[in-house]
């Protein structure tokens, strides 16, 4: 018997024992990768999940102001120079005569301004006024806030012969579709 002991020690004991270590080993190896696997997949689908619920309520935010959608192209796909005059001569009409005046209009076809580098489509304007300042204020105010896509280049105020009023030049960059 003493022959064969240290075979049986060997293949008995000692080989089994390192396979089983080496089985246990492979599987806790594949465990962490599966559970480091798990653990990715649960993250992403967190996010996926979050952000699905922001596009919710973003979606949400933009169906209440669908209804303004429809007034804004029209108010940005109207004619600048005809939309523009029709507004001054509104404007003029809610003015005293002696307070406001317009004394000039162009519509240059040269892009300036922040348009001359933009690669949205727009069109330049260039008004002049003899106004009084208070005047001046409220007919700017009501020209821009009836047509928001007037984005103003430049204003210049200067004295006029008429010591109650001012001439006024202002150039506008309107944003079209």
């Amino acid at each position: 018997m003493n022959l064969y002991r240290q075979a049986i020690a060997l293949f008995g004991f000692i080989v089994p024992v390192v396979i089983g270590a080496a089985v246990i080993a492979v599987g806790l190896t594949i465990k962490g990768r599966i559970k480091t696997s798990f653990d990715e997949k649960c993250t992403h689908f967190a996010g996926f999940k979050q952000n699905k619920i922001d596009a919710l309520g973003l979606e949400a935010d933009i169906s209440k102001k669908r209804q303004h959608i429809a007034y804004w192209e029209e108010l940005v796909g109207k004619e600048t120079a005809s939309a523009i005059s029709s507004n001054l001569r509104t404007v003029e009409e809610k003015l005293p005569g002696k307070e406001f005046q317009i004394t000039g209009q162009q519509f240059p076809t040269a892009r300036a301004g922040f348009a001359s580098v933009s690669g949205q489509r727009s069109a330049q304007v260039r008004l002049a006024f003899r106004a009084t300042y208070r005047s001046m204020q409220r007919a700017l105010l009501e020209l821009e806030t009836v047509m928001p896509q007037l984005q103003l280049q430049e204003l210049r105020i200067n004295p006029s012969n008429n010591a109650s009023s001012l001439n006024f030049e202002v150039n506008y960059t309107a944003w079209e579709q």
